[in-house]
């Protein structure tokens, strides 16, 4: 855990609120969703809206990951960029839709620098990131099976630029930059993920918080063996979509919870779950 220190020299400067990431931090403590509230995962005024579907999501992938301390996350431009900066974990931002070939490239590298050490790659962005902007290189990781996984914000619009239409938007939905409705379905990313050879697909929301965090683990630890890996995470965003902060995880139970794995992928899960329950539980 000595790599998970404040640098030295820049103790006196960092401010408390980071310090307090690296000192109270989910670094080898084994926790999960039900410990959120115990650790520091991210600091308190992190500049993201109230009622922000996409922060909780967030915090419950970041209380998820199997071991924080040898995870890196690379993401894109969008709403999660903002707070990003702002967490526990070593993140990487690329250039906009680029983040699944800049995981492919980092993946590859760390098996290379650390072949004895397990290091999880996660890609976490929004709909352009993934689906939009992003979506050729996003199905070339999954073509090429990269050890890596995706995690889709879905907050169904451009929310960071203003509320332009997404390929994620609903049909019919008007939206501040779509003033006639959307007109085309929503692209149905997960279904196109299981076609291009993800061997963990599951779509949910931070309305089941624990499920979240159940497939978000699953997805991190499939990708280390099997092959790539998908999660779909519906994030209602109050601000474009005009509906009171207090609603949003009312808004996201809207939304189905599905998941599917590939049979090597299933027989590979359950095996460490088994083993993990024989342990009590612990990693």
């Amino acid at each position: 855990m000595e790599a998970l220190k404040v640098s030295p020299g820049f103790e006196k400067i960092l401010p408390q609120e980071y310090q307090e990431l690296v000192e109270d931090g989910p670094y080898g403590r084994g926790l999960a969703v039900k410990d959120l509230g115990t650790f520091k995962e991210v600091i308190e005024e992190h500049p993201l809206c109230a009622g922000c579907g996409l922060g909780l999501a967030i915090r419950l992938i970041l209380a998820s990951l199997p071991d924080p301390g040898n995870t890196i996350i690379v993401g894109t431009t969008g709403c999660n960029s903002i707070v990003m900066p702002q967490v526990a974990i070593h993140n990487i931002h690329a250039l906009f839709g680029n983040q699944s070939s800049v995981a492919s490239g980092l993946k590859r590298a760390l098996r290379l620098r650390y072949p004895d050490k397990t290091k999880d790659v996660v890609v976490i962005a929004g709909d352009g990131g993934v689906a939009d902007i992003g979506l050729a290189p996003t199905m070339h990781s999954w073509f090429r099976r990269e050890n890596i996984t995706t995690i889709m914000l879905d907050n169904e619009g451009y929310s960071n630029t203003g509320g332009q239409e997404s390929g994620m938007t609903r049909q019919g939905v008007v939206v501040n930059m779509a003033p006639v409705g959307k007109k085309f379905p929503k692209i149905p990313l997960h279904e196109i993920a299981k076609a291009a050879g993800c061997a963990y697909v599951a779509t949910v929301t931070p309305a089941r918080a624990r499920r979240l965090g159940q497939m978000a683990k699953r997805a991190i630890l499939i990708a280390r063996d099997i092959g790539p890996t998908y999660v779909q995470i519906f994030c209602p965003c109050s601000t474009n979509y005009k509906f009171p902060p207090s609603e949003t995880l009312k808004r996201a139970k809207e939304t189905e919870i599905t998941e599917y794995m590939s049979p090597e992928a299933q027989e590979f899960i359950e095996k460490i779950e088994k083993e993990s329950q024989s342990r009590g539980g612990k990693e």
